[in-house]
């Protein structure tokens, strides 16, 4: 809880840095709602109140990394050159809509606000860019309609980072353990059980948004 005090202290001094930027007081917000969030999912998951995201929320303090919209966008490096990483937070109204108009407006915040990041590719590390999702969801799902956003340039089968986001369990929880609520977790528990893993992939985004001038 330290922790979360002294990056408390650093979000308050960012606001003066928003505004001399003239980043919106909305951006600013949605962003530093991590903080309330990531509480919340360790009370509801373990029942305890405690900070456990310091090793991420860094970037929100440093502001490398900003929620716009639906998603969230980190100013980063990829493959030795600039580039934006799109991360995908637990609570995104994950529909083909809302995430095109997150796209559309994160590219005219790079260009009013971060200039020298015009023209860098968008990137993914994410469970949902795994190709295996492909055979266990609808090709007229919203996931699906997610992943053909973007031209997938690693496959990484061992990753287990999906045991947190689609079960809300850590990684070494038996299989017995794992909730059946959605038809996802359904199908994805059948996979582990018969000896398979979810895995997650890396992609480039395909830009099909367009600016307003």
């Amino acid at each position: 809880m330290k922790m979360l005090m002294c990056q408390l202290v650093c979000a308050c001094r960012d606001y003066d840095r928003y505004r001399e930027l003239g980043i919106s007081d909305e951006i600013y917000f949605n962003t530093m709602k991590c903080f309330t969030r990531f509480l919340g999912e360790r009370r509801e998951r373990t029942g305890e109140v405690l900070f456990d995201r310091g090793w991420w929320t860094y970037r929100q303090v440093s502001m490398t990394l900003f929620r716009i919209g639906e998603l969230e966008y980190e100013l980063t490096a990829f493959e030795g050159k600039d580039a934006i990483s799109i991360h995908i937070p637990s609570d995104t109204a994950f529909i083909p809509e809302e995430v095109e108009e997150s796209l559309r407006m994160a590219e005219d915040f790079i260009r009013r606000v971060y200039p020298e990041y015009v023209g860098a590719e968008y990137f993914c590390e994410s469970w949902l860019l795994s190709p295996r999702l492909a055979e266990l969801v609808k090709e007229t799902s919203n996931i699906r309609k997610f992943q053909k956003r973007f031209v997938i340039k690693e496959d990484l089968p061992e990753d287990k980072e999906y045991m947190e986001w689609l079960f809300g369990k850590t990684p070494d929880t038996p299989l017995e353990e794992l909730p059946e609520n959605t038809s996802l977790q359904r199908k994805a528990k059948v996979l582990l059980e018969n000896g398979g893993n979810l895995g997650a992939g890396v992609g480039i985004l395909t830009k099909t948004f367009t600016l307003e001038n």
